[in-house]
């Protein structure tokens, strides 16, 4: 199967290099032509336009920050749907919503092509070493086709149903990560300000009820003073705003979502719309005059598990 990849930024490049690193006829576009000579360095093609990448492969992926950029890669005059043609399947592994994720799908249907949305979840480091869990909406045989390109990209995989339904359940993952991220720097705060030993206090809360994905990972970076995650402040917004619609859009009364929304909004206006997510917790560091440092915790994480296989769960 031939392979096109569309988007090679932070979690991107990590997709794309495990196809590449897994023998893939890979094809990649990226704006940073430094990116992509990367690539091509070490094995993969590039070609001119995502027109071009659409008539030339199998399988079209695209990963990138906003559905506004991604409408623009699909639907300009030179971009994938005037490319696509029958058969051809088109997976969208940003995190978007899910009403874009359906309206582009029904152009690329008119194609006779096949849209699924597919994105990740669990971390940079986990995409680098093709451990991550990967959600896919869409038709089913159409997922069971490219599951060998999945299988090298992610560990866990679930179908999750039609198309739209794994760009919902990702709003929904996310948002619950970023309550948690707040409810981390809040727990710290209050730890450090009672005279707690922060390393003590992480080794506690790691085996503890309140333990979560969130604090193992993100409290790391947090107590090493890097903040560096991976992720920024404005994709937190995005993903945070998008679960806020979905809310609206179903007329439910939410009460934690609006309070994390404008935390993650004030973060963004403060620090930066690039500046590390987890930077988030720097607000009450700022307010309380304390740092929430630890000695022993590394800079950036990393996967120290093997490579496996991935599988359907």
């Amino acid at each position: 199967m031939k392979v096109g990849f569309i988007g090679l930024g932070n979690v991107g490049a990590k997709l794309a290099g495990s196809l590449l690193r897994n023998k893939f006829n890979l094809t990649v576009i990226d704006l940073d032509n430094n990116l992509v000579k990367d690539f091509v360095s070490k094995g993969a093609s590039t070609i001119g336009s995502p027109k071009e990448l659409a008539e030339k492969v199998d399988l079209i992926i695209t990963c990138l920050p906003s559905p506004k950029v991604c409408s623009e890669v699909m639907a300009q005059k030179d971009g994938i749907i005037n490319g696509l043609s029958k058969d051809k399947i088109w997976l969208e592994m940003s995190t978007t919503d899910d009403s874009e994720v359906k309206r582009l799908g029904e152009l690329v249907k008119k194609k006779q092509a096949i849209p699924l949305d597919g994105p990740v979840s669990g971390g940079c480091h986990r995409a680098a070493t093709g451990n991550i869990s990967i959600f896919v909406g869409g038709d089913r045989s159409a997922f069971e086709k490219i599951l060998p390109v999945l299988k090298v990209m992610g560990k866990k995989i679930l179908h999750t149903g039609k198309l739209g339904s794994a760009s919902i359940l990702k709003v929904i993952t996310n948002y619950l990560a970023s309550v948690n991220l707040v409810s981390i720097g809040e727990a710290l705060t209050v730890a450090k300000k009672s005279g707690m030993d922060l390393k003590t206090t992480y080794e506690a809360i790691k085996i503890s009820s309140g333990n979560s994905f969130v604090h193992e990972t993100e409290s790391q970076v947090i107590l090493n003073g890097s903040y560096n995650i991976s992720f920024t402040m404005d994709l937190v917004v995005k993903d945070v705003g998008f679960f806020d619609n979905l809310s609206k859009k179903h007329h439910i009364p939410l009460e934690v979502s609006p309070i994390v929304f404008n935390i993650f909004k004030e973060g963004q206006k403060k620090y930066g719309s690039r500046a590390w997510s987890s930077m988030i917790v720097k607000r009450l560091e700022d307010a309380c005059n304390i740092n929430l440092r630890a000695e022993g915790f590394p800079s950036e994480l990393t996967d120290n598990t093997s490579e496996e296989k991935g599988y359907v769960i």
